[in-house]
């Protein structure tokens, strides 16, 4: 509000009437009356004296600062002056008095203390007034209360505060740009991203964002066009450059800002960088499509591969070669120099093989010694045949290792697109035919596939579409190896061990038949069933009566990684009510040591159950102490591999002696397998192996005649006793 004008004393003022209608004449004084009462804030007159002493004051006056008129009027009850809080008077003395010096009104905000104590926000306008003789003497002004806006405006400021807070201080890059590539803002969080030291830096440097950020430029456009048509982004993932030329990847998530008539002012968003996460993901891909010991396509990449290949040679009118490549005799080698030394072969092969391949083929590991190599884009046979005779003449070549030279070979199949098939599962399974008959007719050599060679394919498809039917059908079995503690000669347990009684075949060895359910996903509701079956019989011994013992199943990796393995052993357990505490569960050391840190939480959930777990074949994989001592393993089984010479192999006996002292050193109870004479038992006890399981003591029984070995008594006798046993 403007000053007052200047008034006459007040004392002097007379009542004017202006006739304005029939209904009577204006009272000024009672409007002027009127409008003073009922202002929301303070009208004054105050003399220009050190207490700055009021002379009037209207009605406002007690809404505004609690105060009767009379109370502050001639300082009577106390001065306006002292209401205004110390910390802010100087202030506000100092900008009144300078503009009455020049004659100019005057605003100033300031905080009064009311007269309940409550401290308030004010706003004062004034004028000076002259006396007679021009000097000041009087202000004439206005005062209202602006506590609400002062909130608002605090609140609107600690904002602003908060938001240059988050912007200054935010992880993800926030930005600002034109439609054209240019940065209206951009905070420090980008700038890192980006590699710049400043955002002043960003913003004067990087000032083409389509050709200078981008690795892809397209991806610009791209952003572009998703803002015209949708008018935001998402998670646009895009490869860019930083400063020094290093590419990252980022993500960003945007929006258009329009001004009032639509048109486009800027775009606006957050950036962040998931290079981290990228470098991570391929890893996992590749880990989930190369083979862990080589390097090389696994068959799932490799399958991939050859149905691209026939979609290339069926445009192109080429053939496709799928060579399968087995190694002769390696079992031999694996056993008698030793895993360590069996898998530096396989390294070798794998080089020598993708030597003699072109760019645009291919080299997998099926798995084992088991190599396919995928031929692309081939005009004749012979020209497959010159390829497959350099394979086999280069992996016939001699290996060294340690001073030693070796002699290897290998044995291999080849079927072609399109005579032979024209999907990627049919030519894998004639390759794979007539690798087995390039054994048969010698090792050492090559042999393409033949349409007389489909009986042997028929004969492995009947036994997988009787594999599919097997569990509906009721046709498995579950047989039980007892576990002896050397101690007592007690049976602590036994190994639940599959059975496919196939009509027309009669007990099908688990050899012939689990490749073939891995290789299908067969295995999974397989080894369901097998956990279920083992839960239901041991909970029925010790219904029967009983003494409990631990029961132990094998787990595949295929079951290990599905997602609801935890899941399916609770239930078992729980659908047989049996104590978690008599089940155990297996795993190889092989698949124990592949995929170290996810299998580790995995074992942590399935022992929150209350269950065992077992590293099987021990000795055989590629342990690492650093997490075998970290796993939360109670038993390892020593692989049969090493026990079976333990009382004429040195180095065997040694081994086992090692995993023994490992084991124990650990906390782990030690169980050899394949004990078969008293020579193995005696050595195992000599040394101080915990338990043993093998056919010295049984084979492997029917539910039925474990049972009935249970409650013979034999379980109390001697280990020597237990020797007689027979299945």
């Amino acid at each position: 509000m403007s000053a007052l004008p200047r008034q006459p004393n007040t004392a002097g003022l007379t009542l004017l009437r202006t006739d304005t209608s029939e209904s009577g004449s204006l009272d000024l004084m009672r409007l002027l009356t009127t409008i003073t009462d009922n202002l929301v804030g303070m009208i004054f007159r105050c003399r220009i004296d050190d207490a700055w002493t009021m002379e009037y004051v209207s009605e406002g006056c007690f809404k505004l600062t609690g105060y009767r008129p009379t109370e502050l009027t001639f300082n009577r009850r106390i001065s306006y002056d002292r209401l205004t809080l110390p910390e802010d008077r100087e202030r506000v003395t100092r900008i009144i008095r300078e503009a009455l010096a020049v004659g100019v009104s005057f605003e100033v905000e300031y905080r009064i203390r009311r007269a309940d104590g409550f401290v308030c926000w004010v706003l004062e306008r004034g004028v000076g007034i002259p006396d007679d003789h021009g000097n000041p003497r009087w202000i004439e002004g206005y005062i209202q209360d602006i506590s609400e806006r002062m909130a608002v405006d605090e609140m609107l400021r600690e904002a602003v505060r908060r938001y240059s807070s988050l912007f200054d201080h935010a992880t993800e890059g926030i930005f600002q740009t034109t439609p054209d590539g240019r940065y209206l803002n951009a905070n420090p969080a980008l700038a890192r991203i980006y590699g710049h030291a400043t955002t002043d830096s960003l913003m004067t440097q990087l000032h083409d964002i389509q050709r200078q950020l981008y690795v892809l430029p397209g991806r610009r456009t791209e952003f572009i066009h998703l803002m015209q048509t949708e008018g935001v982004v998402r998670n646009f993932e895009s490869q860019v450059y930083r400063r020094d030329g290093s590419i990252i990847w980022i993500s960003e998530n945007a929006r258009v800002v329009r001004n009032s008539d639509g048109s486009v002012q800027f775009y606006e968003g957050t950036v962040v960088d998931i290079t981290e996460r990228k470098e991570h993901d391929a890893a996992l891909e590749h880990q989930a499509n190369h083979d862990s010991l080589t390097g090389l396509p696994n068959r799932a990449l490799m399958r991939d591969r050859i149905q691209q290949a026939i979609d290339q040679a069926r445009r192109n009118g080429r053939m496709v070669a799928v060579v399968f490549v087995d190694l002769d005799h390696f079992k031999l080698i694996n056993d008698s120099l030793g895993h360590h030394i069996g898998d530096r072969l396989l390294l070798e092969v794998a080089e020598r093989l993708t030597s003699c391949v072109r760019g645009n083929d291919s080299v997998a590991r099926q798995g084992g010694d088991e190599f396919v190599v995928l031929l692309s884009d081939q005009q004749r046979q012979d020209e497959i045949l010159t390829v497959v005779s350099r394979l086999l003449e280069v992996i016939s070549r001699p290996w060294s290792n340690a001073g030693e030279e070796y002699g290897i070979s290998c044995s291999i199949g080849v079927s072609c697109y399109p005579q032979d098939g024209n999907d990627p599962d049919t030519l894998l399974r004639c390759a794979d035919a007539a690798m087995y008959q390039a054994k048969d007719s010698g090792r050492s050599t090559h042999h393409f596939y033949t349409p007389e060679l489909n009986e042997a394919i028929s004969a492995r498809l009947e036994l997988e579409n009787s594999l599919r039917h097997a569990l509906e059908r009721q046709e498995f079995r579950v047989y039980y190896q007892p576990r002896i503690d050397i101690a007592t000669g007690r049976i602590l347990g036994a190994e639940a061990l599959i059975r496919w009684d196939c009509p027309g075949k009669g007990i099908v060895s688990p050899d012939s038949f689990i490749a073939i359910a891995e290789e299908t996903g067969l295995i999974t509701p397989i080894g369901e069933w097998i956990l279920r079956e083992a839960c239901r019989q041991n909970a029925a011994w010790q219904r029967d009566g009983l003494p409990p013992m631990t029961v132990s199943v094998n787990l595949s990796p295929i079951q290990f990684r599905h997602s609801g393995l935890v899941e399916s052993v609770a239930a078992a357990l729980q659908d047989a009510a049996l104590d978690p505490a008599y089940l155990e569960l297996e795993l190889t050391e092989s698949f124990v040591m592949h995929d170290a840190e996810r299998i580790n939480d995995a074992m942590h959930s399935l022992k929150a159950l209350g269950v065992d777990i077992s590293v099987d074949d021990f000795g055989t994989g590629y342990s690492s102490l650093s997490y075998l001592k970290r796993f939360p393993v109670d038993r390892l089984k020593v692989d049969k591999s090493f026990v079976r010479d333990i009382d004429t192999d040195p180095d065997d006996a040694a081994i086992v002696r090692a995993i023994i002292t490992l084991g124990h050193a650990l906390g782990l109870k030690v169980v050899a397998e394949g004990v078969e004479t008293a020579a193995h038992l005696d050595y195992l006890r000599t040394h101080g192996c915990d338990e043993v399981q093998g056919y010295y003591f049984s084979k492997p029984l029917p539910a039925d005649a474990l049972e009935a070995l249970l409650r013979s008594g034999l379980p109390h006798s001697t280990p020597a006793a237990l020797g007689q046993v027979t299945a």
